[in-house]
């Protein structure tokens, strides 16, 4: 990999710099932000999300990782490093130093964090992911379930008559993985007509269980990624174009693919070799996903491939896909009741029974489903908002240019393969 060890060897020339030098070099910091990153993941299971930058690195951030009060430190020292720097000519190096500063400002949130500290819902969500979710009351979500109790008619209460009419589209087990990997070529067809991808990106699909996400993709670098699907629950169809998207394309495999392509190798910015979960990186990289499936099929497009192509794949009948489909659409209209109920249990005003309730009302699923949505507030708390709020700010940003399809791409290409925060997107 000639792209890599031509990084190495420039930031082994930075290693013989002076302190003073090396406090005016982005690439010095950038290195540092590596390593500083890996030793917080020997502090945290999952802190690191994807890595694939030397291997030596990793195994001397975990052969002697620093106790946290030092993480903490070296991280503040290493953050006014970074704004001690000269600001760049360049507008793309001015938003590699955001970028960089707003990484170590959650890096240093996350180890507060890890060392004990409780934050309030806003102050947790603004250190790790540079923004401040507006919490609306549930009660201003009513008139959205009024809508849906109409598009599922019936005696019994909604959230049971939601998800009775929801099994009827359960893929069976043994024709999941046809289905699934039908939705991601779809999506994937989609997005390359727009985005041209690196040559000879790929996954492995893979189905687990005992999860509490419904779906994961551990980029493993070389634009290689490994999408795996949870099958706790029974999967129904109208998760495969999601999921096909969301963790595909142009989701997260398309985006670390990019950042792969243009940053750590296109200019080796090493940062980029480095994700840790907890940081704005995963906001702009759960709502590009979660657009993405918009972006990649209008409600008449994807009713008319879900009908075409996965319907006859799973064995189901496609007279009801309509109003599944609306179904769906309606339901997206409740994203934010999460973040209300989230930030009612983490900071303690209900009690997780109360959580399950509420999100098995306010999101109209069953007490498995709700159980299994709670489980994930429970391990990664405030990263809830980076779904729905990310979505729309990222669809706002985008939208922004104009209903030309062909400029919305080009959009979230540049979201994709350039140093993007939320701030940003505003």
């Amino acid at each position: 990999m000639k792209w890599l060890l031509s990084v190495v060897a420039a930031l082994l020339l930075a290693g013989c710099m002076t302190s003073q030098d090396r406090a005016d070099s982005l690439d010095a910091v950038a290195r540092e932000y590596v390593g500083l990153s890996l030793e917080i993941g020997t502090h945290e299971e999952g802190y690191i999300d994807a890595y694939y930058g030397p291997a030596e690195w990793k195994q001397a951030a975990e052969a002697n990782p620093r106790a946290v009060p030092a993480l903490a430190q070296a991280a503040a020292d290493l953050q006014a490093r970074l704004r001690a720097t000269p600001q760049a000519a360049d507008p793309l190096v001015q938003r590699r130093r955001a970028f960089l500063d707003a990484q170590l400002t959650a890096a240093r949130t996350r180890l507060r964090m890890i060392a004990g500290e409780r934050l309030s819902f806003a102050e947790e969500a603004q250190g790790l992911f540079g923004v401040t979710p507006e919490i609306r009351p549930l009660t201003e979500y009513d008139s959205v379930l009024a809508r849906i109790d109409q598009l599922v008619p019936g005696t019994a209460p909604l959230p049971e008559r939601v998800e009775a009419f929801q099994s009827r589209f359960v893929i069976p087990a043994d024709r999941l993985d046809a289905v699934m990997r039908a939705a991601i070529a779809e999506c994937r067809r989609r997005t390359v007509q727009h985005i041209p991808l690196p040559e000879g990106e790929a996954f492995t699909l893979e189905f687990v269980r005992d999860k509490s996400w419904s779906g994961y993709n551990w980029y493993q670098g070389n634009y290689r990624s490994l999408i795996q699907i949870n099958t706790d629950l029974p999967v129904r169809l109208s998760r495969a174009v999601d999921l096909g998207c969301h963790e595909g394309y142009p989701g997260h495999h398309a985006y670390n693919a990019l950042l792969e392509q243009h940053l750590a190798r296109g200019r080796g910015w090493v940062e980029y070799m480095v994700y840790p979960l907890y940081s704005p990186q995963s906001f702009i990289a759960e709502g590009s996903a979660n657009y993405g499936i918009d972006l990649a099929f209008t409600p008449e497009e994807r009713l008319a491939f879900e009908r075409s192509t996965l319907y006859p794949l799973a064995g189901l009948q496609p007279g009801d896909a309509s109003r599944y489909l609306d179904l769906q659409l309606a339901m997206e209209e409740l994203a934010g009741a999460r973040f209300t109920i989230a930030r009612d249990y983490l900071e303690g005003r209900i009690d997780r029974a109360r959580a399950v309730a509420l999100t098995q009302r306010y999101q109209l699923v069953g007490t498995r489903r709700a159980d299994q949505s709670v489980a994930f507030i429970d391990q990664y708390r405030t990263y809830v908002i980076n779904y729905g709020l990310g979505k729309d700010m990222v669809r706002d940003h985008i939208e922004a240019v104009g209903p030309d399809r062909a400029a919305r791409w080009e959009a979230m290409r540049r979201i994709l393969s350039q140093p993007t925060l939320p701030s940003d997107l505003r």
